[in-house]
């Protein structure tokens, strides 16, 4: 019989379905606020130190929405301590998210604090919970507790600096927090974790990432139609919203085609999924994630402007966000597969963009054609991947079979 703290884990042993609660979906609401925030707060500080500064903001709030993440994967969200405690850990993201765009300005502080007060706070949560329960948990959330507390330091100092040194100070702390798994944490007295320690439902944690996917793209299909609504309904307009929704399309299709369900399966059937888990979903997703958000930020450009002149700023969106996406896909991709190479489709696709914003720059195109070019590139790669995937090449181009299935 379960008793005492016992009760606050699943019982999943590492292996099986975890399944997604109603409050970490409720809990996630809060995440797509601050994906809003970010796009906008990118869209607003358009520039090398804008994307900058915007870039550490995400990866703060990756690294506490990833980091509930895995601890859900272990607690039972149905048990009203943990719901209570994921509660006010959506207390702490609201106000994270609410400091967003002043987080280089007068909201350092409650960026700084609400950051800090989250990851702390639940790995303590975590010891306490796992203390008498599972030891060897116990000890790896006192050595993230110690890796997070050697960033505070910088996070406080960070808070406290003007701007530019905040960047600096913020950045060497999210340095230490990203570090700490990839090193499995190593601590003094208590040494390093094991990759056994780490043993979670794969399904679990592929289905979650997923879902957050799936937060960032509806960031994309909301300023699409957002932003369309407040404009004239003139055929030009009407054809730059739909580029922008058909390109969401593509970048969907890339992701849940094959990848998703190929890295699901990979993870819950591998004796490894702790380490698959670190590398294809809490490191690899960054970049899928940015990579939308960026997208996000280029379809409001792109309809706002859909002819004229192409600025630095929308051709370093248009391009750069589908490009952080594939980059980001292919790492995820390679992670989850045993191939040698990435997927040729995505290096393909990578080159073409490139090639687009060359093309684009050099050429003085409309934005709109922009637009329609970055979605051909996209459009492209999926064929590729879908065709290589299910075998159709073998029936007329044998000769891409030597690049491995993409």
């Amino acid at each position: 019989m379960v008793t005492g703290k016992a009760k606050l884990f699943r019982d999943h042993g590492g292996h099986g379905h975890a399944p997604v609660t109603n409050i970490e979906l409720f809990f996630d609401l809060v995440f797509v606020f601050a994906i809003t925030q970010l796009s906008h707060t990118l869209l607003a500080h358009l520039g090398w130190l804008g994307a900058l500064r915007t870039l550490l903001l995400l990866f703060a709030v990756w690294w506490v929405w990833i980091y509930t993440t895995w601890v859900a994967n272990w607690l039972d969200p149905e048990r009203a301590h943990v719901r209570l405690m994921l509660i006010l850990l959506m207390l702490g993201g609201l106000m994270l998210s609410i400091s967003i765009p002043g987080a280089f300005g007068k909201q350092g502080w409650l960026f700084a604090a609400a950051y800090c007060s989250m990851q702390i706070g639940r790995s303590l949560y975590m010891v306490w919970a796992s203390r008498g329960v599972h030891p060897a948990r116990a000890r790896s959330f006192l050595r993230i507790t110690f890796w997070l507390l050697l960033s505070l330091p910088l996070w406080i100092a960070g808070a406290a600096a003007a701007p530019d040194q905040r960047l600096l100070l913020w950045g060497a702390a999210l340095l230490i927090d990203y570090a700490g798994p990839a090193l499995f944490f190593p601590t003094p007295i208590l040494g390093r974790s094991e990759a056994g320690d780490w043993d979670i439902s794969g399904a679990h944690m592929a289905e979650r990432c997923a879902l957050f996917v799936i937060i960032s793209l509806g960031e994309g299909v909301l300023i699409t139609g957002a932003t369309f609504a407040e404009l004239p309904q003139d055929r030009l307009h009407w054809f730059a919203f739909a580029t922008c929704f058909l390109g969401s399309a593509a970048l969907w299709w890339l992701y849940f085609d094959s990848g998703a369900r190929r890295g699901s399966e990979r993870i819950e059937t591998s004796d490894q999924a702790g380490l698959i888990a670190r590398n294809a979903y809490t490191y690899w997703h960054i970049a899928i994630v940015a990579g939308l958000i960026v997208s996000a930020v280029a379809d409001e450009m792109l309809l706002m402007h859909p002819q004229g002149h192409i600025e630095p700023g929308l051709l370093a969106v248009s391009i750069g966000g589908p490009l952080l996406f594939l980059i980001g896909n292919m790492g995820f991709k390679k992670a989850t597969n045993d191939r040698r190479l990435p997927p040729f489709s995505h290096m393909i696709g990578s080159a073409l963009l490139l090639a687009v914003g060359a093309a684009a720059w050099f050429g003085h195109w409309q934005p709109i054609a922009l637009g329609l070019a970055t979605f051909a590139a996209l459009v492209f790669t999926a064929i590729w991947e879908w065709g290589s995937y299910h075998g159709g090449w073998r029936r007329w181009a044998p000769w891409i079979e030597r690049f491995d299935r993409a």
